[in-house]
């Protein structure tokens, strides 16, 4: 595997953990990204930092792109758009609008590069632990090239045909996490405001029907009050829920609970904790409660 590299285009939080997953299971990497502190803390962990995205990805049959906004996906096709390497795959783990994505598509085809819709469902905590699940779709035979590449950062991987299916499937899970966020941290403040311990809530409920993944992953974080480390930004959420939101009403879709959630985001963010867990969004509810201190 060492002799065929991967590449990793962008390397925050999910694609650090893309990258030392694939180190371990005895792949070669090189990565890029344009903030220095990224480029020196993967170099130490074995990754060969290139100077551009094109550049990381010569050599390679797959890459791995997961980037922070659309205008990361443009700049990173400009330059594989100008140093062709046909044949190359890409699997775009990102969360965006599909229209963004598929505009990608078809300008990599026009010189020979396939993209794949990959997004990712899983917080930054859990691909660490390679407990991803990965919404795969497009060309069937460019994801098969891919498979071994999704074995080592993930727990399981769905193909699910057309090109775009992968981000509608990321949808919906996004909504049920941002909704059941939300829901956690409501139900934490109003067990913590009638006098109960909430390390006792944390207990109680993950052993009866109210718990969720979302509870379990996320309830001792609103339970201690510290919302890092940051395995999913509040202000990324923000973006996925517009995202999804906007999805919704192009299928004449109503989505209330996203509705009600959606906003809490906002909140957080205007009180300072856009950068921290989106577990912050607890933070909003705490402060409304009167709870006293806000972390």
């Amino acid at each position: 595997m060492a002799d065929r590299p991967v590449a990793v285009i962008g390397l925050g939080i999910m694609g650090s953990a893309f990258s030392r997953n694939l180190i371990a299971a005895g792949f070669a990497v090189r990565g890029f990204d344009p903030d220095p502190a990224r480029q020196t803390e993967m170099a130490a962990e074995g990754v060969v930092i290139a100077a551009s995205a094109a550049n990381a990805a010569q050599g390679c049959g797959v890459a791995l792109a997961s980037l922070p906004s659309v205008a990361a996906l443009e700049a990173t096709v400009d330059g594989l758009v100008a140093d062709s390497q046909r044949g190359l795959v890409i699997a775009e783990a990102s969360t965006f609008p599909i229209e963004a994505k598929d505009a990608a598509r078809e300008r990599l085809a026009g010189v020979g590069i396939i993209l794949l819709d990959c997004p990712i469902s899983g917080t930054g905590a859990q691909a660490v632990l390679r407990d991803l699940a990965i919404f795969a779709s497009g060309d069937e035979a460019a994801y098969l090239r891919c498979t071994t590449v999704f074995a080592a950062i993930a727990r399981v991987t769905h193909y699910l045909g057309a090109f775009g299916n992968g981000s509608r499937m990321k949808f919906v899970a996004n909504l049920l996490v941002a909704v059941h966020n939300a829901a956690t941290a409501e139900a934490m403040v109003l067990g913590v405001q009638s006098g109960l311990d909430p390390h006792k809530i944390l207990d109680v409920i993950s052993s009866g029907a109210g718990n969720s993944r979302i509870f379990e992953l996320r309830g001792p974080m609103m339970a201690a009050r510290h919302y890092r480390p940051t395995s999913a930004s509040t202000r990324v959420f923000q973006k996925d829920s517009a995202i999804i939101a906007a999805f919704a009403k192009t299928l004449g879709v109503d989505t209330p609970m996203l509705a009600a959630a959606a906003p809490l985001f906002d909140e957080a963010d205007a009180m300072g904790h856009g950068a921290d867990d989106v577990t912050a969004v607890h933070a909003v509810l705490a402060r409304r409660a009167g709870l006293g201190r806000n972390d």
